[in-house]
C-alpha cells in the first residue's frame, strides 16, 4: 500500500493521460463486442463533441491542479481534516476511507446539487443531452461544470484532510469508474446487480440517464453505490426501458454540436417531465423505446 500511495504522490501527467486514453480505448472495444444498445450512429462522429469536452475537462483540472496540491499539503502540516482527527488506522483503512469520502464530496454531492439548483442543472444539462450514452459520454461536461466540480473536490480535500497520494488515487479511480459505468456494454444482469451493491455499475448509472423524472434525479454516484443507497436516491429501472437524453431538450442536432452544447447552459430553464410514478420500477419494461 505504501508503494501504491508513493506512486500516486508523484504520478506523471503522461501516466494520467495514458490512463484516460487506455480506458476509452478498452471500453470502446468492449462496446463493439458486447453492446447494450446497438446504436444506429456514426461512432466517431458522435464521439467528437464528447472528446472536445473531455479535453476541456482535462485542461481545467490541469490548470487548477496546483490548488489541490496546496490544499492537501496544508491539511497534512496542520493536521486538519476528518481522517486526521480519527484514531490511528491501518494504512489501507486510512486510504479506503479517504477515497470513500472524496467520492462523496467530489462526485456525489456536486452531482446532487447540480440537479437541485436550476442554473447548475442548465450547466450539467450538457452531460445529459447525449442521446447515445457510451464511454465517451463520461467526461462530456461543460467547462463551467468542470470548474464547479473542481471546487467541490477542493472542498472535499480540505474537509477530509487527504494527502496528495490519496487524492491522485481517487481521481484515477474516478476516471476509470465513470468510463466503465457510462460504457455501452451489456453485463449479465446478475453480475451487474452484484457489482451495484459496492460500485456504480453500468445498469445502475444508465437509470440516471433516463429522459424523464424521477429517474433523472437518482443514482448520482460515481465510484461507490453506498451514497445513493444510504441517502435514498437509489432507483432501478429495467435497462430495456431506458431512453437516453432529456425530453425537454430533444434537438439532436444541437445536442451533437460543440457550439450548441457550449450555449446550452444559457437557454431558459425547462423542467424535465415527471412520469407520475414514484416506485422503484425494476420491472418497468414498457416505458419507452431505446434511444
Amino acid at each position: 500500500m505504501e508503494t501504491l500511495i508513493g506512486y500516486f504522490e508523484t504520478i506523471p501527467s503522461s501516466h494520467r493521460s495514458l490512463l484516460l486514453v487506455s480506458g476509452i480505448t478498452i471500453f470502446w472495444l468492449l462496446e463493439g463486442a458486447v453492446p447494450l444498445v446497438r446504436f444506429k450512429y456514426r461512432k466517431w462522429r458522435h464521439a467528437l463533441p464528447n472528446i472536445f469536452f473531455t479535453l476541456t475537462t482535462v485542461a481545467v483540472n490541469f490548470a487548477l491542479a496546483f490548488l489541490l496540491l496546496q490544499a492537501s499539503d496544508w491539511t497534512q502540516t496542520s493536521g486538519f481534516g476528518i481522517i486526521n482527527w480519527m484514531p490511528d488506522l491501518p494504512l489501507w483503512a486510512y486510504v479506503a476511507l479517504g477515497v470513500l469520502l472524496l467520492d462523496f464530496f467530489g462526485a456525489w454531492l456536486p452531482h446532487f446539487v447540480e440537479h437541485q439548483v436550476k442554473p447548475l442543472w442548465m450547466v450539467h444539462l450538457v452531460h445529459h443531452t447525449d442521446h447515445e450514452v457510451d464511454t465517451t459520454t463520461a467526461n462530456r461536461h461543460h467547462p463551467i461544470e468542470s470548474v464547479i466540480r473542481f471546487v467541490f473536490t477542493l472542498f472535499g480535500v480540505v474537509l477530509v484532510g487527504t494527502p496528495i497520494g490519496v487524492v491522485m488515487l481517487y481521481q484515477s479511480l474516478s476516471l476509470v469508474s465513470t468510463q466503465f459505468n457510462h460504457a455501452n456494454i451489456r453485463l449479465p444482469r446478475r453480475v451487474d446487480r452484484a457489482l451495484s451493491w459496492v460500485i456504480v455499475s453500468p445498469d445502475m448509472h444508465k437509470v440516471h440517464h433516463h429522459y424523464v423524472l424521477p429517474y433523472t434525479d437518482s443514482n448520482y454516484g460515481n465510484i461507490f453505490s453506498i451514497w445513493d443507497r444510504l441517502l435514498g436516491t437509489y432507483r432501478e429501472l429495467d435497462r430495456e426501458a431506458i431512453v437516453y437524453g432529456v425530453d425537454t431538450f430533444p434537438d439532436r442536432k444541437e445536442n451533437g454540436s460543440v457550439w450548441g452544447l457550449l450555449r446550452q447552459p444559457f437557454h431558459k430553464y425547462r423542467k424535465p417531465t415527471t412520469t407520475g410514478t414514484g416506485r422503484t420500477d425494476a420491472d418497468a419494461t414498457g416505458a419507452g423505446a431505446r434511444g
